[in-house]
């Protein structure tokens, strides 16, 4: 029977159907056996914002199913394969499909973004050092990223993929820098303009491979993985043409353990981020071959972790003023998200990185 093949693959993640622990699953509907079984974790993120199953830590289920290699298994590797082979055939990230992200994903609202992350929107991975803070969190990382890229007083900075400003506005208050920041959702820029303006800060709609211009220090935080593996040395060309030879580039990505797969996860590529593609150590190093010499490579994907826990709790608190304009099977969709991918970063399923980079001297 289904339902035994079902248990059977999450007993060896060390998860019960209806056990007692806070990572062990309900079912609701009898029907997710074979939803599950047919679509693996496209029909486990559906189910769940369906309603035919719960979880009290959902975080943790998820890392346990990724260490023990359940991905792999439910659904079927050739589904899995089918639905990213496009990624592999086509280069879905090409300057025509760019929007395609900010449409769906970043242009939600201001007010559902404004809930849950920090006082200057950070939507990327804080740095836990010496607290459990969230706002601090995101202030010690990019007080990390300036001192990475050792921003100076007057250096022009440029910000690809700036998001509603808030780093942009941190390098231009704290360091005295000029910035300029490009953009592909309007929703974003409209926030980060009102919340940079008076500043040295220029917003551009802008896709990057249309950027101009010479800036001492060239600054990318969670935009690389919009770019995909087809425009990865693209990417690496712009920022070498844009930065000045005593410059230095800091890419902050999630990044995967291995550059087989295209895509993301299904169920994530079809609801969060469409399009998207996680690069691999090995790919982001052929990118940047010729271009950059590699001088620090970090892994923060622990922070990662907390800094996705602490958006749900905050989600949580401020879902009752936001009912009113999203529905319940949004909330389910967005606590999926942010706590499979919590889960994720746990099971070093996925990374966090952070690269500096110097242009390469002998080119």
């Amino acid at each position: 029977m289904l339902s035994d093949a079902i248990r059977e693959l999450l007993a060896r993640a060390g998860v019960e159907i209806g056990g007692p622990r806070p990572w062990d699953i309900r079912v609701q509907d009898d029907r997710w056996y074979a939803r599950v079984f047919r679509d693996g974790s496209l029909g486990l993120g559906e189910s769940y914002m369906d309603g035919w199953w719960d979880c009290d830590r959902v975080d943790e289920m998820v890392c346990r199913l990724l260490r023990a290699g359940a991905e792999d298994e439910a659904g079927g590797r050739l589904r899995h394969f089918l639905r990213t082979l496009p990624a592999v055939l086509f280069n879905l990230q090409s300057k025509g499909r760019a929007r395609i992200v900010a449409r769906r994903h970043y242009d939600l609202g201001n007010d559902l973004f404004g809930s849950f992350l920090d006082p200057y929107n950070q939507y990327s991975c804080g740095y836990f050092r010496d607290t459990d803070d969230l706002e601090q969190a995101q202030r010690n990382k990019m007080a990390l990223i300036a001192e990475k890229l050792s921003v100076e007083p007057g250096e022009r900075v440029l910000d690809v993929g700036c998001g509603w400003g808030g780093l942009a506005r941190y390098l231009a208050e704290r360091h005295g820098c000029e910035v300029t920041g490009v953009n592909v959702s309007r929703e974003q820029l409209r926030y980060a303009r009102e919340f940079c303006a008076g500043l040295p800060v220029t917003l551009l709609d802008l896709d990057y491979r249309s950027i101009e211009g010479r800036f001492d220090k060239v600054v990318s935080v969670g935009m690389f993985e919009h770019v995909g593996s087809k425009n990865y040395r693209t990417f690496m060309r712009v920022v070498r043409r844009c930065l000045a030879s005593s410059g230095a580039f800091l890419l902050q990505t999630i990044g995967r353990g291995t550059s087989g797969r295209g895509g993301l996860d299904p169920w994530m590529a079809t609801y969060i981020f469409p399009n998207g593609m996680l690069p691999s150590m090995a790919q982001i190093a052929r990118a940047a071959e010729g271009l950059f010499v590699v001088e620090d490579w970090c892994n923060l994907g622990p922070h990662y972790d907390r800094t996705l826990l602490a958006w749900n709790a905050n989600f949580q608190r401020a879902w009752d003023r936001l009912r009113e304009r999203y529905d319940a099977r949004f909330k389910r969709m967005w606590e999926y998200y942010l706590l499979s991918c919590a889960g994720a970063f746990r099971a070093r399923h996925i990374h966090l990185w952070q690269v500096r980079m110097i242009p390469d001297p002998a080119r």
